[in-house]
């Protein structure tokens, strides 16, 4: 009878502690969720948290039921007598583990990126931040599939953050346009169009609306082998609006290059000679 009473406590811990988890988990979340819509809190170190206070439940837990079974009390207390051993081997067998927990603590320390934040690596991978765990963050890229990537890896990597600091960003689309095109023309449109987009926002002090400077500035960066090469600074509040802006700047710059006879967008061209036509032919050949 003892002994269906040991197994039974034993369940009971696991369960409760499996409930305590669940409990704990959902806490966080709803708090998250609520916090980060209302309060506008950064939810960076409660997501840390939430994992760090699961993982330490299932531990506490698990040794609990394991202790409250004579049979498994035993073996406990072998494991505890060589402790040091084993402490040995498991830190040897455990260090990509560990430098994964400290990366994390660091990345929670020195937020070199939040939840939320959007991140471009050096192989050209976006996405956006989504979760902080023990041993990996989640980078929801922008084709919805989730990348994961242990901390040890992503502490090393040189990263451009959209929204480390402020969230303003200055968007560049440069145009390439013909030799022949009217410059006056093509900046002024250009202008224009930028203008008009209600994604553009002011950036400029009050002291540069008092010299005149414009809204949307456009200089020429460049003079390459097909045209001129132009450049437009359009500001926008964040990445997201920024990418939205460019696309639709883009489009809207074609359309009014095409009904404008003075400007050309500059399209590269070749000349190809075979060898055929090399050949030298008529009464000029010798």
């Amino acid at each position: 009878m003892e002994k269906y009473t040991h197994i039974g406590l034993f369940l009971a811990i696991v369960a409760g502690t499996i409930v305590t988890a669940l409990t704990v988990n959902w806490f966080f979340r709803r708090f998250l969720q609520r916090s980060t819509l209302v309060m506008r809190n950064d939810p960076t170190n409660y997501v840390f948290l939430r994992h760090a206070l699961m993982g330490l439940i299932y531990v506490l837990g698990i040794g609990w039921a394991v202790y409250t079974l004579p049979n498994l009390r035993a073996i406990a207390n072998s494991l505890l007598a060589g402790a040091g051993i084993l402490a040995v081997a498991v830190g040897f067998a455990s260090q990509h583990a560990l430098s994964n927990i400290i990366s994390g603590v660091f990345i929670i320390i020195f937020k070199p990126f939040r939840v939320n934040d959007r991140l471009r690596f050096q192989s050209g991978m976006k996405g956006i931040v989504e979760d902080i765990t023990l041993r990996h963050v989640v980078i929801r890229d922008f084709e919805n599939r989730r990348i994961l990537i242990p901390n040890s890896v992503i502490s090393d990597e040189v990263l451009v953050n959209s929204d480390f600091g402020e969230d303003k960003i200055c968007k560049w689309i440069e145009p390439l346009i013909t030799y022949n095109s009217d410059l006056q023309a093509a900046r002024r449109i250009m202008q224009e169009e930028g203008e008009q987009h209600p994604n553009l926002i002011e950036w400029r002090s009050e002291e540069d609306i008092a010299e005149g400077a414009p809204l949307v500035r456009v200089r020429v960066v460049g003079l390459e082998e097909n045209g001129y090469r132009l450049r437009a600074y359009l500001w926008a509040k964040n990445d997201a609006d920024a990418f939205a802006m460019g696309c639709d700047y883009m489009e809207a710059l074609l359309q009014r290059f095409e009904r404008e006879p003075r400007v050309s967008i500059a399209i590269p061209q070749r000349r190809i000679y075979t060898s055929e036509a090399s050949k030298p032919t008529g009464s000029g050949a010798e």
